[in-house]
């Protein structure tokens, strides 16, 4: 059973910079010179320290902080059978249009050494664990609420599939797709039974499909899969969402639906900008329990462009993008506050979540930002929650 929570719940969205000696313990296992028992040690200290982090600055859902994750999405290619991790220069011996992928490597605010993907290089097979273990750890030292963290099947799909390797294995993409959403299936049937209290999809790349048309190529987070028509792709990611959350016992747990536009540079002016508005068809049709959104940043547009329809303000609530991750001013408790105010004209106050818009560190060794920075946003985030709880409960 879905255990209760407070008004306002807290939460982070994922990712927390990793120490010198996680990106050093990193490397070594992927060189093969580190024993996985060291590093699993390694790993369950860190997040313990992170979890602690989090209770001691009173966050009330924890999460992991992705602390053994390469980045948000190419970890996998440890946990999956017939995924292998790929450097972006390994890719390109695959890429037809070899130029234009260097165009977009060229582009990026971040170090093309720091970006590695998870590839389809065979049939997939579920090996356990993808995100079990994390969970696992995160009980050990809280007995808060919960959250784990994990790539939706829209991004796992098409940041896997590279058609001309992973073409000798599937027939196209929306077949590689099912073999996802049957891993994905067995991996929720493991959180529910170790008992997780929220599971937060990540599918950033949404927004890439319909801020990116007739423009050039962003990064987008690794998802360098060749693109159909917009709405064509929009209908295919919706289809994979929707049989993962209508998959999911809603009475044991609560699920989250995460989108940003980009999380790996702190230069604003190169992430992708645009309202909500595109994507209101998807987030219908899929019907998560909770949007957790970015709106911190002008790039989301406005409130309204999500709350002006009926069927996302009936069915669901909202996790309200209230803290930039990416840059170094910590926002004040009453600027929270006002912005939580301005969804409660259209949102009940038991609809509300409060969280970052993202994580704080997307790829492992180049987070946005540093812990003092961090620890600070996440007092004002709690302190904002605990003003509201006096002033509305």
């Amino acid at each position: 059973m879905k255990r209760p929570l407070p008004l306002f719940p807290t939460s982070l969205m994922g990712s927390m910079p990793r120490s010198k000696e996680v990106l050093g313990a990193l490397r070594k296992m992927r060189r093969g010179t580190m024993d996985r028992n060291e590093f699993n040690r390694l790993i369950e200290t860190e997040t313990e320290k992170v979890v602690k982090l989090q209770e001691d600055l009173g966050i009330d859902i924890i999460t992991s902080g992705e602390i053994g994750r390469d980045n948000y999405v190419s970890f996998v290619s440890d946990k999956i059978g017939g995924v292998e991790m790929m450097s972006m220069s390994e890719m390109l011996d695959y890429i037809d249009d070899k130029q234009a992928f260097e165009t977009i490597l060229t582009m990026l605010d971040v170090p093309a050494i720091s970006i590695k993907n998870a590839i389809c290089v065979g049939k997939l097979q579920y090996k356990g664990d993808i995100v079990a273990d994390e969970l696992r750890m995160m009980k050990k030292f809280t007995d808060k609420p919960v959250k784990v963290t994990l790539p939706g099947p829209y991004l796992l799909t098409r940041s896997m599939w590279l058609p001309n390797l992973s073409g000798t294995f599937y027939e196209s993409k929306e077949e590689l797709g099912q073999d996802v959403i049957e891993i994905m299936k067995r991996e929720i049937d493991n959180l529910i039974d170790i008992g997780v209290d929220v599971i937060q999809f990540d599918e950033p790349v949404l927004t890439e499909v319909v801020f990116t048309d007739g423009k050039p190529r962003s990064f987008m987070c690794a998802a360098l899969s060749e693109r159909k028509d917009p709405k064509e792709e929009l209908e295919f990611a919706s289809s994979l969402i929707r049989q993962i959350m209508e998959y999911i016992d809603r009475t044991k747990t609560i699920t989250s639906l995460h989108i940003c536009r980009g999380n790996w540079s702190k230069n604003e002016s190169i992430l992708l900008t645009g309202p909500y508005t595109p994507l209101l068809e998807l987030f219908a049709e899929v019907d998560p329990d909770l949007l957790t959104l970015e709106f911190s940043t002008p790039r989301a547009g406005e409130l309204n462009s999500l709350l002006s329809d009926r069927r996302i303000r009936e069915n669901t609530a909202l996790g309200l993008g209230v803290i930039n991750p990416r840059t170094d001013e910590i926002e004040t408790t009453d600027s929270i506050v006002l912005r939580v105010e301005e969804a409660m004209n259209d949102l009940p106050k038991e609809k509300i979540w409060l969280n970052p818009d993202c994580g704080f560190a997307t790829f492992s060794s180049s987070p946005v930002n540093i812990l003092e920075n961090i620890s600070g946003k996440i007092r004002s985030l709690t302190d904002a929650a605990t003003m509201l709880r006096s002033k509305y409960e």
